[in-house]
């Protein structure tokens, strides 16, 4: 052995020796972690399913849509019973109990998708309404990145509220990798949603969004503040946003106090951190916020 070898084998030997201590970054138990690559491929035979004269897959060649469409979702069930299964392994249920368990979950998904499709129609709607830049349905659905985040958003809201875990914040977080776009699962977003442009968006956990809600860019509706950590969980932590309301690039809501009134705007770059009333308009001169309503 050449003196470089031994150096390598010293080096390797370092490393498989570092993965003997109980760290959570020590675990090796890739058979009972759920697949990201899989999870990934689900959410696009989904869209499939969502918008099925969009998104065609050349790989089942069957020229019946009917039947096309049957396929894939048989196909994205039994990935979907595989990998809610190890999830359920992973959080400490037998292996008997989590395949039942994840049979009922994707059951349940899938009675879902009817909803889904007609939530997403409202948003498609919102889209073509609120954006003159628009030519029609198709372009949105093709190339808007609002649309792509907010359906698989209301796809992976479906199995955060069926209490599965890691697979509806594995579904956003790639939505939010791909988009700019970061909506968390177990945020609550009501018909006609329009995200314009979308760069930046920030929906945390706890935010509940009513219906006819516009959005741009750099918008963060978060909390006040992270101090407390695991403490927090389960505590109302961001804003709630009526009816009818639109928030300009830029805009900060925080707190789960904080609730922004029906039929308001908020400006550009505004920093809210308490209650706006209903009919208002908040907007920035000179640094600082300048309200057109009633308070």
């Amino acid at each position: 052995m050449t003196p470089i070898e031994d150096k390598i084998e010293c080096v390797v030997d370092r490393i498989l020796k570092d993965y003997q201590g109980d760290r959570d970054i020590d675990k090796i138990e890739r058979f009972h972690q759920p697949d990201r690559d899989v999870v990934v491929t689900m959410i696009e035979k989904l869209r499939r399913i969502i918008f099925p004269g969009y998104f065609w897959d050349k790989n089942y060649r069957v020229y019946n849509a009917k039947h096309n469409l049957s396929m894939l979702i048989e196909d994205v069930m039994y990935h979907l019973n595989r990998q809610t299964a190890l999830v359920f392994q992973s959080a400490g249920e037998t292996e008997e109990q989590a395949q039942e368990h994840a049979q009922q979950v994707s059951l349940a998904f899938f009675e879902q998708i009817p909803n889904v499709r007609t939530m997403v129609q409202t948003d498609l709607e919102a889209a073509y309404a609120g954006d003159p830049a628009a030519t029609g349905m198709a372009e949105i659905i093709f190339a808007y990145p609002g649309l792509y985040a907010i359906t698989v958003y209301r796809l992976a809201h479906v199995l955060y509220t069926l209490d599965v875990p890691m697979l509806p914040r594995i579904m956003t977080e790639y939505a939010h990798s791909i988009t700019g776009i970061d909506i968390h699962p177990g945020a609550t977003i009501g018909k006609y949603f329009f995200i314009d442009h979308g760069t930046g968006i920030v929906v945390g956990e706890t935010t509940v969004i009513g219906e006819n809600v516009k959005i741009y860019q750099g918008v963060t509706l978060g909390a006040l503040s992270t101090r407390g950590g695991q403490n927090l969980r389960g505590v109302r932590r961001h804003p709630t946003i009526e009816d009818n309301v639109t928030i300009y690039a830029g805009a900060s809501v925080l707190g789960g106090d904080t609730v922004i009134g029906r039929d308001s705007v908020i400006g550009s770059n505004a920093f809210i951190t308490k209650s706006i009333a209903p009919n208002t308009t908040v907007s920035i001169k000179n640094q600082e916020l300048q309200f057109k309503g009633r308070l």
